[in-house]
């Protein structure tokens, strides 16, 4: 018998449990050690039922992930399933902390399940590209309707318990677990209650056979921001088989559907990106047993967009911010729009109605630096010029009491320089929120020269803590991701004085999968910003300069790169554009080509992975999955492609570095030429992934 699953009986009840750390995840070894104690229990004339149950922090959290891609090993996930549902004395699922993907798909083929009121159900194959194998798409359906099935399994999200026991997924919510179960096996018994195989069990189909719409209805809901993604729709499609065709069938179609993603380069991104994520959170150079310095209040300088969208991520994980700007009105402003924003969302049912007054109450507002006194952390979120950070920073350092954090939201100065305003330089780190900082997910904490590992232990965890993914980064002009994008806006610039236009740019980024292109970007950002920057730096760019000179800064002015209907902020090409581009090209007597699309997708991703070449040479960045891991989660590069460095690991780097040479040589531009890192690794035959161990990390 397996060492990772072990039974024993307690009044007739098998009760078999699971002991495999961190996740109880379904490798090879639990999955024998399930099948073999369930049929042990099943030829056991002592025992009348089985409850399967798990230890530690959660019932089955899922496949183990890192065995895809490998020769299977017995037994098959299905065959654990089939003793479970063919046994002929009831079986039990108990489920704590999670139940997810293979561990619900285990859980379904039990006749009866139970859980705690805290434990959550879900199968989110979907989010690397997935679906469920081992025929969650067609049990599920029949356990709570095809509806609910769709939003679980097309969208990934689990529910709780309550919400478990409401549709059927469950049969009681238990307060003591194993005692829960064996009392419920015993009732099971008592009561002699025919054995439920889901399998057998359409009732709760009929509806959606014979109103399809329902189905259909509950899919468009689902997949309208699923744009570009396979899985999606293949979840949507093996569910479909649950209503259509009769179970052994629908099972052999969700089979032919995962076999199909699991070997498609859309699902390896995402795996990809999923321990792309979790290695990001290891911070080298840290001396073991560092533990983060503890945080009970922060406090947030700036009540701006950015100030106010960080002091939202705190209050929503319940963390009382002290809010601090230099007038009272700049201070209301920003207060106002926090309660607007979190009142939309309650309004539009994303929140529990009591929870914006809950949370603005974690919010004290005040004026004047000498209020940062009592926090454990404090976030400068100011103008973004080095002369007012070094003035923020130097009174800080006057007022903050000894041992606190003292972070810059910059998006691109030096660490180093801010830090050498303070008495504290070791205290001193970047963590630059991406806006609307509410939102995103991504914080790069910028590492200074002298900043002490527990205080940068302390900006990851707190990140962590409020839904952040955190980055460690190094200090230069931009940290990785604005670094990045300056060598794709160069491109995107020299693209109109060679004869593209901003749409014919803009469609081909957003083809690739980025949510909006760089001249729309522009446009949203405002292009005032860019023209007065410079203005200061005595630089010129003759195109964005006239549409400055015409007033034209974005959607702010109605105008940009593109014209926007009043209140709209859809962006319509616009012929003026077009003849102002003409009218700057004729001026400085430079002729329009044609630009193929072709040309100019490597344009726009090829310098920034020879970007990204030079970050890692120069260790602004730990591992090419951290960078792909800031695009994921800071600009929003497609999950599906994995990030930058993984995408040009998937094109080839020969390839890569041919391309940047022959634009380096065409455009006149020796800064497209290869990185040293780039033409090395693409001389030898390898890839970016290849300069770091993979992850032996499980799902």
């Amino acid at each position: 018998m397996s060492e990772v699953v072990t039974r024993a009986t307690q009044d007739q009840v098998a009760i078999v449990t699971v002991d495999s750390p961190p996740v109880n995840a379904l490798s090879a070894a639990v999955r024998r050690g399930i099948l073999e104690n369930v049929n042990a229990a099943v030829a056991d004339p002592a025992v009348q039922a089985i409850v399967l149950v798990c230890a530690g922090r959660t019932f089955i959290a899922g496949a183990d992930i890192t065995e895809f891609g490998k020769p299977p090993q017995p037994p098959a996930l299905n065959d654990v399933i089939a003793a479970l549902e063919n046994s002929p004395k009831p079986t039990i699922a108990a489920i704590h902390g999670t139940a997810l993907g293979g561990g619900l798909e285990v859980a379904l083929g039990c006749h009866f399940r139970v859980a705690v009121k805290e434990a959550k159900l879900g199968l989110p194959e979907v989010k690397l590209g997935l679906l469920p194998g081992a025929g969650g798409t067609q049990r599920l359906p029949r356990a709570v309707g095809p509806e609910l099935a769709v939003q679980m399994i097309v969208g990934g999200s689990p529910i709780g318990a309550a919400e478990a026991l409401k549709h059927g997924l469950v049969e009681e919510v238990v307060e003591n677990l194993v005692a829960g179960a064996v009392a419920f096996a015993k009732k099971v018994l008592a009561e002699k209650r025919p054995l439920r195989r889901l399998r057998d069990d359409d009732s709760k189909l009929a509806a959606a056979k014979a109103d399809r719409s329902i189905f259909t209805n509950a899919v468009a809901a689902m997949t309208k921001k699923a744009r570009g993604l396979e899985a999606p729709f293949a979840c949507a499609d093996a569910i479909g088989a649950a209503i259509d065709l009769p179970f052994e069938e629908g099972l052999k179609k969700e089979r032919e559907g995962f076999m199909k993603l699991v070997v498609s380069d859309q699902s390896k991104a995402q795996r990809y990106a999923f321990f792309a994520e979790r290695e990001a959170a290891k911070v080298d150079g840290v001396p073991d047993g560092t533990k983060p310095r503890p945080v009970s209040r922060v406090a947030i300088i700036g009540a701006g967009t950015m100030g106010g969208g960080i002091a939202m991520s705190f209050a929503n994980a319940g963390i009382p911010v002290t809010l601090i700007e230099t007038g009272e009105e700049q201070l209301k402003r920003g207060l106002g729009i926090m309660q607007k924003n979190w009142e939309a969302t309650a309004a539009r049912g994303g929140l529990p109605p009591d929870a914006p007054a809950k949370r603005m109450a974690l919010i004290t507002g005040l004026v004047g630096l000498e209020n940062v006194k009592d926090a454990d952390l404090i976030i400068e979120a100011v103008f973004e010029t080095m002369a007012v950070k070094k003035e923020v920073f130097t009174a800080v350092d006057a007022h903050a009491k000894p041992g606190a954090v003292l972070a810059s939201n910059t998006s691109y100065l030096s660490i180093d320089e801010i830090a050498a305003t303070t008495k504290r330089p070791q205290d001193v780190l970047g963590m630059h929120f991406f806006s609307p900082a509410n939102v995103m997910k991504l914080c790069e904490i910028v590492r200074g020269a002298k900043t002490a590992p527990d205080a940068l232990l302390t900006a990851v965890s707190i990140a962590k803590k409020i839904a952040k993914v955190p980055v460690v980064v190094g200090v230069c002009d931009g940290f990785v991701g604005n670094r990045m994008l300056a060598a794709r806006s160069k491109q995107s610039e020299k693209l109109l004085f060679e004869g593209a236009l901003p749409q014919q740019v803009d469609a081909v980024v957003t083809k690739f999968g980025m949510p909006m292109g760089p001249f729309a970007m522009g446009d949203l950002a405002g292009l005032d910003i860019g023209w007065r920057s410079r203005k200061d730096r005595g630089i010129k760019s003759e195109i964005a300069d006239a549409l400055c000179e015409a007033g034209r800064f974005g959607q702010k002015t109605g105008k940009g790169y593109y014209k926007y209907e009043q209140g709209s902020r859809a962006p319509m090409p616009d012929p003026e554009v077009e003849t102002l581009i003409n009218d700057t090209l004729a001026k400085l007597g430079l002729k329009r080509r044609d630009i193929t699309d072709e040309e100019i997708l490597e344009r726009m991703v090829y310098p920034m992975i020879n970007e990204g070449a030079r970050i890692l040479e120069e260790k602004i960045a730990a591992r090419p999955s951290d960078i792909d891991v800031v695009w994921l989660y800071g600009y929003g590069w497609p999950i599906y492609r994995g990030g930058p460095m993984h995408y040009a690991d998937s094109v080839g780097l020969k390839h890569i570095a041919e391309r940047l040479s022959a634009y380096a040589k065409a455009t006149n531009d020796p800064s497209l030429e290869p990185a040293p890192l780039l033409a090395r690794l693409a001389a030898e035959g390898k890839t970016f992934a290849s300069l770091t161990q993979p992850s032996k990390a499980a799902a």
